[in-house]
């Protein structure tokens, strides 16, 4: 009689032999995914059942429970193709056209290449150029810190929309069909992003050598059209939703169709590399943005500007048309994957379940194969995951480290770009300097630590408990800030005096015939190593420009002290460079930071997948998604663009409305950044601490052979037992 086995995870199989002259299977997976045939027992499931893991067919279920196939029977095998129980064709291909040499990438290898290509460009586009080129955006289309703030948020409002819906059905359906789609979507919200670029009208500066002067005929018309830009935020908002829509089942069905179909110990190393991939992205995408934002946004035309001036507005459109075309054409293959890969079936049956322990009620539901396959089910999936407090504090935790996560991605670089007094492009490149090392190392070596410790669930919370304060005690170090270089009635009077905070005075004897500007904002830095806001009001009569670097430098500023008594000074256009002692120990914790930050993540991801049902893996990663962005994704990047906002000294002025800010204070700057950080890493730590004392391993005894089993599932092979089973267990 064919054997037959039904488990937790909802698979029922039978043995089906079918004798051909095909090459051995086990040809096609990784060396480390096979046995030994003298290694094979018993490894129990989740519902007290052994399986025998050796030689185990592509898709095919169980063997004759604790058979030992002599070496001589070796050969036997090479001639035995299996099948799948439901006669599916696990081929690569998009319907009928499954030619052999796509079979290649037909195995979890391919696979995690495949969804590499797509994670890295989700995280260059979402959580790259958009934090790059905020800047950028802010001063093109007049937007302020919240509105740019609510842009970055509406990618997890996106996500939060369809998280239920798609780890729900796409977790019973046919995940790569749905990953395929996904990547589809995101591409084409990374052409939208970029629209307006093509449709609004060319940037105009409005500045000229004679303009921004002293004793000029000052005169800029206000234009109705300047106050409209703002409007292309909503353009804004609608590519970064079909962003969120698009990498929503990147990290829910993405995640579990690869831990489906290798090795449980081996998850956590595919899952990592996976995330290094999205890690890397936004660091690829500080560094290539800030090669495009060197790049003037109306490519082709002249233009007497320069990067440092801050009315300068770099080519920011040009990485998401890019990220958008590879975005559609790594859809194409990841669209042809098969429901699940050859050689899926028997590490989904080998699993140990280290599911939280519910009640006896509960714990049958969720046992039972034929739970979840409905829409009627889905009020007592989400119960179910409401009753495991592991699985609950877990996703509190997650939600305090996106939050930082979230608001110091996309405020990084103007963090750096106010402190070290740079331009966006310079603050954009150190930023990824700092993110390629730090979150890219820390997220993989992550899941290397879990596999090579080979951590249970009860570790690995603990581990991330760990990181968690390490990140905590290193957040103290915005307590060190750089002070702001002097600026002409902005932080400091004309004649070196204090100025109060928040009350502007750019007018001084010194520039009261030049009739200034206030719209007219370009910085100038005296050879008193002030800055002035601009020539006109440094008092400056003429220009040149400099032949060793090519910068502009003014003559004749009645407002800047000469080297003679009673004579005028010369000014060089951009902000005076920083000389921040402190600069080197606040990169180095800052990347501290982020390294424990990113070091728990894939451990925590991990646990979460141990902590629940199998069946239920895909639905809880969508509900942690939910929960992460509802309660730190969507609020991080509005509340520290309305922290950064009150930290704001100067604001543009145009036609007497508020534009984006020019100036910040440094010191409000790093203290806000402070708290919200104390805050946030406090519960994260308290969050992991709860998570860890009340989660429930199953106890030993109720695994009939647990105590001979290690981590990989199978027996110890030093006893040398093999128990007798009956054919009840089968």
């Amino acid at each position: 009689m064919p054997h037959k086995l039904t488990g937790e995870n909802g698979f029922t199989c039978t043995q089906k032999l079918i004798f051909s002259n095909v090459s051995n299977p086990m040809e096609n997976n990784p060396s480390f995914d096979t046995s030994s045939p003298k290694d094979s027992c018993n490894t129990p499931l989740s519902n007290g059942t052994f399986y025998s893991n050796a030689n185990s067919p592509s898709d095919s279920c169980v063997k004759p429970l604790c058979d030992v196939i002599s070496e001589n029977d070796n050969h036997f095998n090479a001639g035995i193709k299996y099948v799948s129980s439901e006669g599916e064709a696990l081929v690569c291909g998009w319907g009928g056209f499954t030619p052999n040499c796509l079979q290649f990438f037909n195995k979890p290898k391919g696979v995690l290449f495949f969804l590499c290509v797509a994670s890295f460009l989700q995280g260059m586009t979402v959580n790259g150029f958009i934090n790059t080129v905020i800047t950028s955006i802010e001063r093109r289309f007049d937007l302020q810190s919240y509105e740019s703030g609510l842009i970055a948020s509406s990618y997890d409002i996106a996500a939060c929309v369809c998280l239920t819906f798609v780890s729900y059905f796409g977790g019973n359906g046919h995940k790569p069909r749905w990953l395929g789609w996904g990547v589809l979507i995101m591409g084409i919200g990374s052409i939208v992003f970029a629209l307006p670029q093509f449709t609004t009208s060319q940037y105009e500066v409005h500045f000229s050598e004679d303009l921004g002067m002293c004793s000029s005929n000052q005169s800029v018309g206000c234009s109705e059209s300047v106050s409209s830009l703002s409007n292309y935020r909503f353009v804004f908002m609608l590519g970064q939703f079909l962003h969120g829509i698009g990498a929503t089942p990147l990290y829910t069905l993405g995640v579990t169709y690869l831990d489906e179909n290798v090795k449980s110990n081996y998850s956590p190393v595919y899952i990592a590399i996976f995330y290094t991939a999205a890690i890397l992205g936004p660091a690829a995408g500080y560094l290539v943005g800030g090669v495009f934002l060197n790049i003037y946004t109306e490519i082709g035309r002249q233009i007497d500007l320069t990067p440092d001036n801050t009315l300068w507005v770099g080519a920011w459109w040009i990485g998401f048309l890019g990220a958008g075309a590879g975005s559609l054409l790594i859809a194409i293959p990841i669209l042809g994957y098969p429901h699940r890969l050859p050689g899926s079936q028997r590490y989904i049956v080998m699993r140990v379940s280290e599911a939280h322990q519910l009640k006896e009620d509960s714990q049958k539901t969720a046992s039972d194969p034929d739970f979840g396959k409905t829409v009627k089910d889905l009020p007592r999936s989400v119960l179910l995951l409401l009753k495991n407090p592991t699985f609950i504090f877990l996703c509190l935790a997650g939600a305090t480290e996106a939050t930082l996560i979230a608001g110091m991605s996309t405020f990084g670089p103007k963090f750096l770009e106010s402190q070290f007094s740079l331009s966006a492009s310079e603050a954009a490149t150190l930023f990824g300097y700092l993110v390629v090392p730090a979150g890219g190392g820390g997220t993989f070596l992550g899941g290397f630590i879990v596999n090579k410790f080979k951590l249970r669930c009860s570790g690995i919370i603990k581990f991330c408990l760990f990181c968690t304060l390490s990140s905590l005690l290193a957040i103290f170090i915005f307590f060190i800030d750089c002070p702001n270089m002097p600026m002409a009635g902005v932080t400091q009077m004309y004649d070196g005096s204090d100025l109060l905070q928040g009350h502007l005075n750019l007018s001084s004897p010194c520039n009261a015939e030049c009739d200034c500007l206030r719209e007219m904002y370009s910085p100038v830095c005296g050879n008193d190593d002030i800055m002035y806001y601009s020539p006109c009001h440094a008092g400056c009569k003429q220009v040149s420009t400099s032949h060793e670097n090519g910068k502009k430098v003014y003559h004749e500023c009645s407002c800047i002290p000469g080297p003679a008594p009673l004579s005028p000074g010369l000014a060089t256009a951009g902000k005076c460079s920083s000389s921040c002692e402190k600069r080197t120990i606040l990169l180095i914790f800052i990347f501290v930071v982020i390294l424990f930050t990113f070091l728990s993540s894939i451990p925590a991801l991990t646990a979460t997948l141990r902590c629940v049902p199998d069946r239920q893996r895909s639905f809880a990663l969508g509900i942690q998604w939910i929960v992460v962005r509802t309660l730190g994704g969507i609020p991080g990047p509005i509340a520290f663009g309305s922290m950064i906002d009150k930290s704001c000294l100067l604001w543009q002025n145009q036609c007497g409305e508020q534009g984006s800010c020019f100036v910040y204070q440094n010191f409000a700057m790093s203290r806000y950044t402070l708290t919200a950080g104390l805050i946030y890493k406090v519960m994260g730590s308290l969050f992991f601490l709860l998570a860890c004392l009340l989660y429930k391993p199953p106890p030993p005894e109720s695994i009939p052979g647990s105590s001979n089993t290690s981590e990989n599932g199978n027996c110890d092979l030093q006893k040398n037992k093999c128990p007798h089973q009956s054919q009840d267990n089968v």
